[in-house]
C-alpha cells in the first residue's frame, strides 16, 4: 500500500512539473517563462501571458535571447540582485523569455516584430499582446553591466503608471 501511494505521488508530481513547464500550474494559474528554452512554443507562451496580463492589468515584455548570450545572463543577474528593479519589473509586466539560438531561432514567431540589433532584446507589448515598443538593451547598459537608473526609467516609462490588480 505504501509503495502504491509513493508511486501515485511520484506520478502526480511528474504531471504537475510537466504542466508548470508548459506555462501553467495544475490550477490553470500562469507560471512565468523564466528560462530560454529552445523547445518552448513562444506563440503559446504569449497567449498564456496575454490572459494573465489582462487579469492582472500588466503589460508584457518579451525578453529575446539565449543561454549562449553573456549579456542575457548579466541582465538576469542584474534584475535578480536589484530588488527595486525586480519588483518594478514583475509588478508591472509579465515577462516571457523567447529563445533565439542555433537550436531554435523562433524565426516565424519573431518575424512578427522589428529586426533585433542584438541580444538580449525587449519587446514591450500591451496587455492584449500588441507591440508598443522595441528596446535595445544596450541602451540600458553601464560598463560591463546595467544601469539601475536607466532600467527603472525604462520600466516606468512603459508601465505608464499602471497599477496591477490585486489578485
Amino acid at each position: 500500500m505504501k509503495i502504491n501511494l509513493f508511486i501515485w505521488l511520484l506520478f502526480c508530481l511528474t504531471i504537475h512539473c510537466s504542466i508548470i513547464a508548459q506555462g501553467k500550474d495544475n490550477l490553470g494559474i500562469y507560471a512565468a517563462v523564466t528560462k530560454f528554452d529552445p523547445s518552448r512554443n513562444p506563440g503559446q507562451d504569449l497567449k498564456d501571458a496575454v490572459v494573465e496580463a489582462q487579469k492582472s492589468n500588466r503589460r508584457i515584455i518579451l525578453d529575446v535571447g539565449g543561454d549562449w548570450c553573456i549579456w542575457c545572463h548579466r541582465i538576469d543577474n542584474f534584475i535578480d540582485s536589484n530588488k527595486d528593479v525586480s519588483s518594478q519589473l514583475h509588478n508591472h509586466f509579465i515577462v516571457v523569455k523567447v529563445n533565439f539560438s542555433p537550436e531554435n531561432k523562433n524565426e516565424k514567431f519573431l518575424s512578427n516584430y522589428p529586426k533585433i540589433p542584438g541580444y538580449p532584446h525587449f519587446f514591450v507589448l500591451s496587455e492584449k499582446g500588441k507591440l508598443i515598443h522595441s528596446q535595445d538593451s544596450g541602451k540600458l547598459e553601464k560598463g560591463k553591466g546595467y544601469s539601475k537608473e536607466k532600467f527603472i526609467a525604462f520600466l516606468k516609462k512603459w508601465s505608464q503608471g499602471r497599477r496591477p490588480k490585486k489578485m
